[in-house]
């Protein structure tokens, strides 16, 4: 088996859409045998993953299957690349605190964790 990975992309309406449009790209991890039977897999898991529901205004919120618009197989090793993105940003210095701030509720995840542990233990 080979592993994919899949770009699903779905369009999200509410109401009668007259709001700024807005999508939603997941990345799925795919097993096949070849790449036509990733995107049929993936394009099977968009199309029932499409969803219908009534948000707190009672509004119809419509998730709507696309399509599958990024297929790569993957080399399953240690440190692999599974995804990039260049981004633009009008503040370096503001986004890079970001990043920070993300890394740092990451370990504190870790260390929260690992001092639980050590008090149980």
């Amino acid at each position: 088996m080979n592993w994919f990975l899949a770009k699903i992309t779905y369009q999200i309406i509410c109401g009668d859409g007259d709001h700024t449009p807005q999508f939603d790209e997941q990345l799925r991890l795919i097993g096949a045998s070849n790449e036509k039977e990733a995107f049929a897999k993936a394009k099977k898991i968009g199309l029932s993953e499409e969803d219908n529901f009534y948000n707190q205004k009672q509004q119809l919120v419509q998730w709507v299957f696309i399509n599958v618009s990024e297929l790569n197989q993957l080399d399953l090793v240690d440190g692999a690349e599974l995804y990039s993105r260049i981004t633009e940003q009008d503040h370096a210095g503001r986004y890079i605190d970001l990043i920070h701030l993300k890394a740092e509720e990451i370990q504190s995840r870790y260390y929260s964790a690992n001092n639980y542990q050590q008090a149980i233990a």
